[in-house]
């Protein structure tokens, strides 16, 4: 497509920028070495209580108006070792998988090299955003932990907007505090349901898909514009690079099959 006409990139943060999904999983390690070590679980308990909080974490459902974020995930917790051990609840215990989790969570979430390369280089022809969905604190501590601030224009949480992708509202609004139309601009995410059918909704001009599994999406998934298997292909796609080309035509090939390993990333994503 070229850059041509392009004003402004839009990126998904969680498992576009950063590879959050592997930092959660080193933070479940780090929680079932200490429930093992520590508080003399066996492994099998210390592996369900762990499954369990991560199931919750899928179906997680936050109203920052009646409980803030902290509380609910060491609830979680709680309710996890409570379901698997049995006995009264353990906040303690609790507390301390949360916060254990967590820190180690935040502590493996960095903002690659070659990416903020990429970044600077992209912010000398176009102008560059930030959209990222879910709480306030938990995003903004994120972004604190891998430090790309600099790299962007705008940065913009779902968590602090009227709503979040994939409605056109908040996409709209990114498009304002830059300055630009929704024609002018590209999302680039790795969420078919929210920054594809976002960037949709709202008629952007281009949406690119990072699809780092190789995974099909079902039927009635949206169809992004573009697909690459790293943000590092966004460049060359940028510029029509042949590789890009390549991972392009991809598109109208891809179907008939499950997004497990998308759902699974996402109850590691927020």
């Amino acid at each position: 497509m070229g850059l041509q006409g392009i004003k402004a990139v839009f990126f998904d943060l969680d498992n576009t920028l950063i590879d959050t999904a592997a930092a959660g999983r080193r933070a479940i390690e780090e929680v079932i070495n200490a429930l093992q070590s520590k508080h003399h679980c066996d492994e099998r308990e210390a592996h369900m209580i762990c499954d369990k909080v991560q199931a919750k974490l899928l179906k997680e459902c936050h109203d920052p108006s009646k409980m803030c974020i902290t509380d609910l995930r060491i609830q979680h917790w709680e309710e996890a070792i409570q379901e698997t051990k049995g006995g009264q609840a353990n906040r303690n215990l609790a507390s301390e998988c949360y916060f254990l989790w967590k820190s180690t969570r935040l502590k493996h979430l960095t903002l690659a090299e070659e990416i903020r390369g990429m970044l600077r280089d992209l912010r000398k022809v176009v102008r560059l955003l930030l959209l990222t969905n879910g709480d306030t604190q938990t995003q903004r501590e994120k972004i604190e932990a891998c430090a790309c601030q600099p790299y962007f224009d705008a940065i913009v949480v779902g968590g602090e907007q009227k709503e979040e992708k994939p409605a056109s509202s908040i996409f709209h609004h990114c498009c304002e505090l830059l300055g630009v139309q929704p024609g002018d601009c590209v999302m680039v995410g790795d969420s078919l349901d929210t920054d594809i059918q976002g960037g949709l909704n709202a008629g952007l001009k281009a949406t690119v898909w990072i699809n780092r599994t190789v995974t099909s999406p079902k039927d009635s998934s949206p169809v992004p514009h573009y697909i690459i298997s790293s943000v590092l292909d966004l460049p060359g796609l940028l510029q029509n690079n042949r590789v890009a080309n390549s991972e392009i035509n991809r598109v109208a090939s891809i179907c008939n099959a499950c997004e497990k390993s998308g759902d699974d990333a996402k109850s590691l994503a927020y």
